[in-house]
């Protein structure tokens, strides 16, 4: 059975899978901080809906507690291990909610359900609750194992170990840009997205983390620093790795891969 993937913009997607419905570091909002959402609508009260929800790490763009908030009572999030000493909120919110938080460090495995099970891995990233949170938590990527395998990486640089660590997949969900003119340490440009497809060889995959929020009154600032990543990122994968289905979906569209 192949696996839908529905990208809301930034690192959030649906992504089903034999009746699973998982989804990757919730953000339903106009506006954190000094970012606002400059494209797509915000994405649909169905958005929310989800079994299991999959969060990379602590920055409050990938744990955001307000969209947090919006999940149906009940729903189970897989947070990096340390998250709730790291963000009280988190806690206060599970509790209301009566979601079930289950803390993960790269290498443990949760079963879902008999044939889907999910696998933390190793995220090179500053994972911290920032400005001055201290260092409790790892950032991660999540492979989702299913009829299909789907790489969630977070938000990451590239590393060494990293196509040996996540493993065979048929589907990877790549950061390939960011929030803001310039991108430090620990994240993927397009470029060095693409050479993680190369490595990673997957089926098919999916440019995320771009193309959605951008620091308020900096629209005219290096603009194809926001706009470009996701056609960047599709014709580097095209020349170093013609093999894998590249799509780079629009906001709230749904793509079927196999």
């Amino acid at each position: 059975m192949p696996v839908e993937i529905t990208w809301w913009g930034h690192a959030t997607c649906t992504v089903e899978d034999s009746g699973v419905r998982l989804l990757t570091d919730p953000l339903f909002t106009r506006r954190l901080a000094h970012l606002r959402r400059r494209r797509g609508a915000l994405p649909p009260p169905e958005a929310a809906l989800a079994d299991v929800v999959l969060v990379s790490h602590l920055h409050a763009d990938h744990l955001h507690l307000p969209s947090l908030a919006r999940l149906t009572a009940g729903t189970r999030l897989l947070v990096p291990r340390g998250a709730r000493r790291a963000v009280p909120g988190l806690a206060r919110i599970a509790g209301v909610r009566s979601l079930r938080v289950t803390e993960v460090s790269p290498g443990d495995e949760v079963v879902i359900r008999d044939g889907v099970h999910i696998r933390a891995v190793t995220a090179r990233h500053d994972g911290r609750r920032l400005p001055f949170g201290p260092q409790l938590s790892p950032a991660l990527g999540y492979v989702v194992h299913g009829t299909s395998t789907t790489y969630f990486a977070g938000d990451t640089g590239l590393f060494d170990s990293m196509a040996e660590e996540v493993g065979a997949v048929d589907v990877a969900l790549l950061p390939v840009g960011g929030w803001g003119p310039y991108l430090g340490p620990g994240h993927l440009d397009a470029a060095r997205a693409a050479d993680a497809l190369a490595a990673l060889a997957p089926t098919a995959a999916v440019p995320v983390h771009y193309g959605t929020y951008w620091p308020i009154g900096m629209d005219a600032v290096r603009p194809h620093e926001f706009h470009a990543p996701g056609e960047e990122f599709v014709r580097r994968a095209a020349r170093l790795a013609p093999k894998v289905a590249v799509r780079a979906p629009e906001h709230g569209e749904r793509v079927l891969l196999p």
